[in-house]
């Protein structure tokens, strides 16, 4: 799990947020708040913590770049034999995570 100085500046280190998230909570959540899956006080959160931390920032244009670049390029639909396949073995793994 990445701490909060390894996203902060060298001027930054050891400086406390202001918000009550830490960088490593938002990295985490990234994904989910880029999909537009958190509620509202936790988009508020995040969007508090993004205003005000130029790293995470950085890493989220990043990744929303990212996603949106391989939006734009996956034109085809995968067939539904492999559709299938790929949500089964999704199913597999949380069903084996959830009984770790």
């Amino acid at each position: 799990m990445a701490s909060h100085d390894e996203f902060q500046s060298p001027g930054l280190v050891g400086q406390e947020l202001p918000t009550d998230l830490d960088c490593s909570e938002v990295v985490d959540r990234l994904f989910v708040f880029i999909d537009q899956e958190l509620d509202q006080a936790d988009c508020g959160q995040i969007e508090k913590h993004l205003e005000d931390c130029q790293p995470c920032l950085a890493k989220y244009n990043l990744e929303r770049t990212v996603k949106t670049l391989v939006s734009r390029s996956c034109t085809e639909v995968a067939p539904s034999g492999l559709r299938e396949r790929v949500l089964t073995s999704i199913r597999e793994v949380r069903v084996t995570i959830t009984e770790e």
